[in-house]
């Protein structure tokens, strides 16, 4: 879940989320593209090994949860 939410400027929240079952640079791409569907201008960092997602976004962070779950993989609470 959101291990941070911090306000960056500009309506912009950073977002940690624990996400599993990443295995490959093609989960990370689904990943990504799932994110920028809802927020074209989010940052998006993936450590796969770590199962984290970092996020830059003005969007909040269930949406962009759900755009993940919606794509096979957990975002854990």
């Amino acid at each position: 879940m959101v291990l941070e939410g911090l306000e960056t400027g500009m309506n912009t929240v950073h977002y940690e989320l624990n996400v599993s079952g990443m295995t490959c640079g093609h989960c990370e791409k689904a990943v990504d593209k799932a994110i920028h569907q809802l927020d074209p201008s989010a940052v998006v960092s993936i450590d796969r090994s770590a199962g984290k997602v970092r996020i830059e976004s003005s969007q909040a962070r269930e949406p962009l949860a759900q755009a993940i779950v919606a794509q096979g993989y957990v975002v854990a609470d």
